[in-house]
């Protein structure tokens, strides 16, 4: 470990991994004689672990959207500062590197992007074999303590700290520590002069307690349209019940449009969930009272999306009787039920987060950042990526496009600084 490193990368997530194999790879382009000197750092014993859990497993690259500016609208944190480095590796460019490195990624119907094998192990094992060939040295259950810009000297910019008094040096630092929520990185970018807006969770679940959902878990609604009341904020998406309450892309994506909106508000607020935005459901009763008119309102759902036990929950909750037959339908309860399909209101009281998915905002300003390379503007030599900066984005791959993105952007620059 003796001897000055080109560049040293704290945290060994996908910006940080992704950084670094960039950064080697690059180094050894320019010169193929010289063994690259990268170093990643990397805090828990086992690199690339949120990789490993998201997307229930899977894990979700990035996002079929190929035209930067669309894309870079998906975040509701740093969206124009996003542009311009998308415009540099966006989805394109991660299709093909992926592709390159012997991994080709599949398109689901929501636009979501997977290895076609459907295992993250297959994005890890792509990641660290990639970084072994670029001859990345690795260091886990490694706690960084303090990292001190230097202000003299030939070729170390950086000194760097280690739990045990061990100091390494390096040309360029990548902080990529996955957010700051973590004191250890957030004090660390302080110390180095730089300002972070708070950081408060951006995806996370609904917790209700309502007889309309209880021991419903595990049920599902395709395509719905949550709003958040006294709030703008409104998005569409698949709606699943979990043992806590709402989870499900419509869910995530609301809370990451709201996430400080609903973080003032200590999580309580009043939803309204529209469970059938597709259909006009006050004609399609009318109709089934001449197509139907002799069977039960609750003997059988007539809209496809709706589970039944959900349905007999809806209609219970519109004070229909189990025996009343659709000819025999009250206006006032046809009406009720009606608001139920179209306008269902339930009392947030919490959230829970979703370990696959849980992600801040919040982080390093981007006005403090060089989007172009990804240096900071505060202290040259030190660079951020991924979740360090104050840029998130909704469910579906987005955050993953974030790291790869500001992970490229910030290895190439690094090497470039390293030769000089």
């Amino acid at each position: 470990m003796s001897g000055v490193w080109d560049a040293v990368i704290v945290g060994g997530g996908a910006a940080g991994y992704f950084g670094a194999i960039t950064c080697a790879t690059t180094l050894k382009t320019y010169s193929p004689q010289t063994t690259p000197r990268v170093l990643i750092l990397e805090r828990a014993r086992k690199v690339l672990q949120k990789v490993k859990i998201s997307g229930g497993g899977r894990c979700n690259v990035t996002h079929d959207c190929l035209d930067p500016k669309e894309m870079a609208s998906r975040y509701p944190r740093g969206n124009k500062a996003l542009i311009g480095p998308l415009h540099r590796f966006g989805v394109r460019q991660t299709i093909d590197w992926f592709e390159e490195h012997g991994v080709s990624l599949k398109v689901e119907a929501d636009g979501r992007m997977f290895p076609i094998t459907d295992d993250s192990q297959t994005i890890i094992k792509c990641l660290m074999d990639a970084a072994d060939a670029a001859n990345v040295t690795l260091r886990t259950s490694c706690h960084v303590e303090h990292v001190r810009a230097l202000e003299e000297s030939n070729q170390a910019r950086f000194e760097i700290t280690l739990r045990g008094g061990e100091r390494v040096w390096a040309k360029s630092v990548l902080m990529a520590t996955g957010g700051t929520r973590s004191r250890s990185g957030a004090e660390m970018a302080e110390q180095l002069g730089h300002t972070l807006v708070e950081a408060v969770p951006s995806l996370f679940t609904f917790h209700i307690d309502d007889a309309r959902i209880d021991g419903l878990q595990g049920l599902s609604v395709e395509h719905t349209v949550v709003k958040v009341l006294d709030e703008s904020l409104e998005d569409v998406g698949p709606l699943l019940i979990t043992h806590w309450g709402m989870s499900g892309p419509g869910i995530l994506k609301v809370s990451s449009w709201g996430a400080r909106e609903l973080y003032v508000r200590d999580y309580r607020f009043e939803i309204e969930v529209d469970w059938l935005p597709r259909v006009d459901v006050a004609s399609r009763f009318q109709s089934l009272r001449d197509a139907w008119g002799k069977r039960q309102v609750a003997s059988r759902c007539p809209f496809e999306p709706i589970p039944k036990r959900l349905w007999d929950r809806l209609v219970e909750a519109a004070g229909i009787d189990t025996s009343t037959r659709w000819a025999e339908l009250p206006k006032a309860r046809s009406n009720a039920l009606c608001a139920q399909l179209k306008q269902a209101r339930f009392e947030v009281s919490g959230k829970s987060t979703n370990k696959d998915e849980f992600v801040t905002c919040g982080g390093v300003s981007v006005d403090e950042v060089d989007m172009r390379t990804m240096e900071s503007r505060v202290a040259p030599g030190l660079y951020f990526a991924g979740e360090m900066l104050d840029i998130d984005g909704v469910t579906g791959g987005y955050n993953f496009q974030n790291a790869w993105t500001t992970g490229f952007l910030a290895g190439q620059d690094m090497a470039s600084a390293a030769i000089g």
